[in-house]
């Protein structure tokens, strides 16, 4: 079989990502990994992939990364993976309606715990849905383990990182929110606008019409212009760390080896009165 009959969109990194077809296959038996579906608790009950389970991130977020909260909040998340069956040794697929934030956050924070088989479920349940592949509405009880993960500090980002790095040359920011969000023009936090000297890039360009990711050719053609290039360090970020969890994910796929999720985000960042700010209005 050919490299690219494997790996069709040319990725440095294509075992991030499994498809629908690829998937099915692995199901039954023994080596089954374990699936972790990341959409609201009423999609996931009305209809899910045979035997995954539920983990709702969405509302965990953190506003304060400060040595103390931050390691709170990560023991959070390492705490809730482990109820839903997280272990070192069996793989993991999470997914969302598509190749979403929500299931990019659930793999940004299993790549932060040092899990080595973690992937995200390509197109997500639509596209599972899309191929026939079978949907239960059967109720699945995790199955808990006592998991703790091995954390990666070079996997995450406090605000005192960014800002230690505001005027390094081999460091670029980037913001993956929309546009008015960039601009300043809409206001989700005490202030208004960016990070001083990020670069844009909206989070939802990553992926095709269909849900899933774009090739390696096209994500390069996005990022490459900007400056975002694998020879510099990479902070993402967004309002909450979700979509910058997205844009994390995006990189990693082109087997950029030095990216960082700032968790806080802009949330945090707008509300530091004492952080400096840029603004395009």
């Amino acid at each position: 079989m050919t490299a690219m009959a494997t790996n069709p969109k040319g990725y440095a990194n294509p075992h991030l990502l499994i498809a629908p077809a690829d998937l099915v296959d692995s199901l039954d038996g023994p080596d089954a990994p374990l699936l972790i579906d990341l959409r609201p608790a009423e999609a996931w009950a009305a209809g899910h992939l045979p035997g995954a389970v539920h983990l709702d991130l969405f509302g965990i977020s953190l506003i304060d990364t400060d040595p103390a909260p931050l390691k709170a909040f990560l023991w959070i998340l390492e705490h809730l993976l482990a109820s839903r069956g997280v272990s070192a040794s069996r793989h993991v697929v999470v997914y969302d309606e598509k190749s979403g934030m929500r299931a990019a956050r659930a793999f940004w924070a299993l790549e932060y715990f040092g899990h080595e088989h973690t992937r995200l479920l390509d197109g997500g349940f639509g596209a599972w849905q899309a191929a026939g592949h079978p949907v239960s509405a059967e109720p699945v009880t995790p199955q808990g383990t006592s998991w703790t993960g091995t954390p990666s500090a070079d996997r995450i980002a406090s605000y005192r990182d960014v800002w230690d790095r505001l005027a390094a040359t081999d460091v670029v920011i980037l913001d993956t929110r929309s546009d008015d969000e960039y601009t300043g023009a809409a206001v989700r936090a005490a202030r208004g606008g960016r990070i001083p000297g990020a670069v844009h890039v909206e989070w939802t360009r990553n992926l095709r019409p269909d849900g899933s990711f774009k090739s390696a050719d096209e994500l390069q053609a996005m990022y490459g212009p900007v400056g975002v290039t694998p020879d510099k360090e990479v902070l993402t970020y967004c309002q909450g760390g979700y979509r910058a969890a997205h844009g994390y994910l995006a990189l990693r796929l082109l087997g950029f080896p030095h990216v960082r999720n700032y968790v806080g985000s802009w949330k945090e960042w707008g509300d530091r009165l004492e952080l400096p700010v840029e603004t395009s209005r």
